[in-house]
């Protein structure tokens, strides 16, 4: 079986058509996803989707892109982590990528992520683009690493995947390890130890080969496992054990409970 440890079906590419993509995921032994928030605006919605869905979980959180929105506090993030099926903390993080200027709002934004999920004990869902420095720094100084969690959708390099490792996180591939010119990522995706390692489709977007520049979606997640399996010399099948197994421990979502797709 495979599961998809980052997605976005609250969004309107994917929400509209959900009865369909739970069945293609259904078809492909796709049997869990964790749907992502990314503002507080949206989460109500997120959060349905969990309840509504027996292999459906949820995050709590702002994304580090979103800065017209309301911000999180401390206290907000840890009621919103205590509901049912609420399974971490994030999508938070940093982007420089497409901001300028000061960016302190991001970075303390970040911390309040951090604080959170220390003091719920629930897992952060990092996000970092061209800020992975100021990333690395902000997990250390607030102890990021004693909470733990996974840097969604790496596109760094090895001494960053390391570093993250080092504070106790995990490392997961979406389907830019498929991409032909994506050669320093699959690097990593050889590098990083079977027991540390996820993978995500973050869909509706970045499609894995041989679906590069479609829509995205969860039951995709199985050509970014292919994708690592070649990589690794391996089958896929040994992929699909380590990165759901790893998933299950991670959101402290225990094997006996964690219902296969309907």
């Amino acid at each position: 079986m495979f599961v998809d440890s980052h997605c976005h079906l609250d969004f309107p590419e994917l929400r509209a058509d959900l009865p369909s993509l739970l069945d293609a995921m259904r078809d492909a032994r796709v049997t869990h996803a964790l749907c992502i928030s990314v503002d507080l605006a949206a989460w109500p919605g997120v959060h349905a989707l969990a309840l509504a869905h027996d292999n459906l979980y949820a995050t709590a959180g702002v994304h580090p892109d979103y800065a017209d929105t309301e911000e999180p506090t401390v206290e907000r993030l840890v009621e919103l982590a205590s509901r049912p099926k609420v399974v971490g903390i994030g999508e938070t993080g940093l982007d420089y990528y497409r901001r300028e200027g000061d960016l302190g709002w991001q970075r303390e934004r970040f911390r309040v992520h951090v604080r959170a999920a220390r003091a719920t004990g629930k897992p952060l869902v990092i996000h970092t683009r061209s800020a992975a420095d100021d990333t690395l720094a902000v997990m250390r100084e607030e102890g990021a690493g004693e909470a733990g969690g996974v840097m969604h959708c790496f596109t760094e390099t090895w001494d960053v995947a390391k570093a993250a490792l080092d504070l106790g996180f995990h490392i997961s591939f979406s389907g830019i390890v498929s991409f032909r010119n994506a050669v320093q990522l699959q690097d990593v995706a050889r590098r990083v130890p079977f027991e540390r390692m996820l993978i995500e489709t973050d869909s509706p977007y970045l499609a894995p080969v041989p679906h590069r520049g479609k829509r995205n979606h969860p039951a995709l997640v199985v050509h970014v496992a292919e994708a690592i399996a070649r990589l690794r010399g391996v089958d896929v099948e040994t992929v699909a054990r380590a990165t759901s197994d790893n998933f299950f421990r991670l959101f402290n979502i225990p094997h006996d409970t964690a219902s296969p797709v309907h």
